[in-house]
């Protein structure tokens, strides 16, 4: 689930999310006892149905579908890698997005993120390189490790040297794709769980993701490799930890994500709702890549 979550968290960081009392739309906020039991027990191999080594090129454009505020286009593009490398999953991530504002000024944000995340859940090496209008404005880099309950902790080599605990139920990154994915086969509906996938020096967000019905294969001509497949659609909204705190639990997210994943671990159509403005990705390339033991 990574390019559209890491695209959402790090187009974040780099331009600046409103504070929390602007107009969004409103997911039910995590409940406070939401991340004391992990959705699955972690300390083996997850579950997952053809979860598909791949590289796929999106086209990233401003939604049409709504008032974008001050923002008058956004243009740019994003290349996704997930490579099955035996005992885990790389995956690397380069995104560039030009926004432009009703005043003619253009923002150009990019992105470059790897990370190594084990196939049981439990471990993960993230790097981050930020940049805006061509400077390297943040790197983030370190390594996560889970105990079976979710609780871990941290340890950031960069900005600085510092660790952080992890509470029971989080989650990496490639492992909440399996575990949302397994959940919206067997019916379920709502998932709560903090999530912590390296894009940000703060540690984990905790996230709400509301699943619709699951979706049976159908012909798609341009993708013939997601044609036997079934998918789901899903919003996922992240919510600002010390807001939370501050107001003694918030209930509108800092931004949100509605996607269409495939049950292989595809995305071909992603929203992300940043509140003052949204942001349209379209998959325009899809091709397997080799890998595997």
């Amino acid at each position: 689930m990574r390019l559209t979550i890491t695209t959402a968290l790090v187009l974040g960081t780099l331009l600046g999310m409103p504070a929390a009392d602007a107009q969004a739309p409103v997911t039910p906020a995590p409940p406070p006892a939401a991340a004391a039991e992990p959705p699955v027990p972690l300390g083996r191999p997850l579950e997952v149905r053809h979860l598909l080594a791949h590289r796929a090129a999106y086209r990233l454009t401003l939604a049409p579908q709504r008032d974008q505020g001050n923002i008058a286009s956004a243009n740019g593009g994003m290349i996704y890698e997930l490579v099955d490398a035996c005992d885990g999953w790389a995956t690397r991530q380069r995104f560039t997005l030009t926004l432009t504002d009703r005043e003619g000024t253009e923002i150009e944000t990019a992105s470059d993120y790897s990370t190594f995340e084990t196939k049981d859940g439990r471990r993960l090496r993230f790097t981050l390189t930020q940049l805006t209008q061509g400077a390297v404005t943040q790197r983030i880099a370190g390594e996560a490790e889970l105990n079976a309950d979710g609780t871990g902790v941290i340890r950031y080599t960069e900005p600085e040297v510092k660790e952080e605990r992890l509470a029971a139920g989080t989650l990496l990154p490639n492992a909440h794709t399996i575990i949302t994915l397994n959940a919206a086969r067997n019916g379920q509906r709502l998932l709560v769980a903090p999530l912590f996938d390296g894009t940000s020096s703060d540690g984990p967000q905790d996230t709400t993701t509301v699943l619709s019905a699951w979706d049976g294969p159908r012909d798609v001509p341009e993708f013939p490799l997601l044609s036997p497949m079934g998918s789901v659609r899903m919003r996922i909204a992240f919510f600002d930890r010390e807001a939370q705190q501050q107001g003694g639990g918030a209930t509108t997210p800092s931004y949100e994500v509605s996607l269409r994943y495939w049950e292989n671990g595809v995305a071909d159509q992603m929203l992300m709702d940043f509140r003052e403005f949204a942001v349209d990705g379209r998959m325009v390339k899809l091709e397997p890549v080799p890998g595997g033991c």
